[in-house]
């Protein structure tokens, strides 16, 4: 029997999320492992009145193209992707990954190439989506990987996802709006502010937001979601971070990563596990050491690492930030082709300051 909390999921990307019209042309982005979702959001775009294309991959075909694909091949773009990039009206990914180290193995170079080249679209990604004439929304589907990942079994794992989406309750698009209203006051009253600084065991960073927009996450985009945003000011970051939480990119954890800033550049990295793919990921292109975004996660129903970024830079009470690409519609200038969260736990011993004003303690707002 299929699992009502899919449907509504479904529900929620099409008709919260990316809020279809009639006539909508919407590219739907799955892994064939996550089919009951795919199916589930295809039959939801045809009931708004959109008009879906579906592109299907997975783990193994990536894996194949990293490896056995020349430079040449590596860098070339298909006809159909930039126009497509330019003119889609909204778009749903659905993650579904078969084993989320299956790309350890592949050369970083040969990704780095490939990363590179799609530098332009996502680009246009971004900055379509600043503009806000492409909608988008990207979700997983609960499988068996990303259960092992968290240690938890599926049944827990599942019940895991579908609480942190709202896809349990009664009425989720209802939950998701009141998180929307208690995220604006937070947001209003950054508006116009200057300086954060970040201190505790594992922080101590300065960081100037003048100019800067803090943006609300409430589930328009990320789904789970649960996080206010902005882009710093590019060369204001200073000081050093000890993340608390290894992070994944393209099949690689990195562990025990700190970072040290000089005029918000990433002058110095670390880390205990993978150091030297962090390294070559912080090489990509003139970008890649400059912060793209700063944040805080506000999702207090998820307290638990799951090593999913989608989840984890959603945890009350954690502080994210991301090297490489921001998003324009924060005042965010840096371009880069990747775009890569770190987490920092502040739930201890730990504040931030606000134009000198305590404005969180121990992983609590205090306005």
């Amino acid at each position: 029997m299929a699992d009502p909390r899919t449907q509504k999921l479904a529900d929620i990307l099409v008709n919260y999320s990316i809020g279809v019209q009639p006539g909508n042309w919407v590219l739907i982005n799955g892994d064939v492992n996550g089919l009951p979702l795919v199916n589930a959001v295809v039959e939801q775009v045809l009931r708004a009145g959109g008009n879906p294309t579906i592109f299907l991959g997975s783990d193994d075909i990536q894996e194949i193209i990293l490896r056995e694909a020349n430079e040449d091949q590596l860098q070339w773009i298909a006809p159909i992707e930039k126009p497509m990039m330019e003119q889609i009206d909204a778009m749903i990914a659905v993650r579904a990954s078969s084993n989320t180290r299956g790309l350890t193995g592949v050369d970083p170079s040969k990704q780095r190439i490939r990363q590179n080249s799609r530098r332009e679209l996502m680009q246009t990604y971004m900055q379509r989506s600043a503009e806000g004439s492409l909608r988008w929304t990207v979700t997983q589907y609960p499988c068996p990987a990303y259960a092992q990942d968290a240690d938890m079994s599926l049944s827990d794992y599942e019940d895991f996802v579908y609480k942190a989406t709202f896809a349990d309750q009664p009425d989720p698009i209802q939950c998701w709006s009141e998180l929307r209203t208690n995220q604006a006051r937070l947001v209003d009253w950054l508006r116009g502010k200057k300086q954060m600084v970040a201190r505790g065991p594992s922080i101590d960073l300065t960081v100037s937001i003048d100019g800067r927009t803090f943006i609300n996450c409430h589930g328009d985009a990320n789904m789970p979601d649960g996080e206010i945003f902005t882009g710093p000011v590019e060369n204001s970051v200073n000081g050093w971070v000890k993340f608390s939480y290894p992070a994944v990119k393209n099949g690689r954890e990195v562990e025990g990563v700190e970072f040290y800033f000089e005029n918000g550049k990433v002058v110095k990295a670390t880390a205990k596990k993978n150091e030297d793919y962090l390294i070559s990921q912080l090489d990509s292109d003139e970008g890649s050491r400059y912060l793209g975004e700063f944040a805080i996660g506000t999702n207090y129903g998820i307290q638990r690492f799951t090593k999913s970024i989608l989840f984890d830079e959603k945890i009350g009470g954690t502080l994210h930030m991301a090297v490489g690409a921001g998003y324009p519609e924060s005042g965010s200038l840096n371009r880069s082709s990747i775009h890569w969260d770190f987490i920092c736990d502040m739930r201890h011993e730990s504040e931030i300051l606000v134009d000198g004003e305590l404005f969180y303690k121990d992983g609590q707002f205090q306005v």
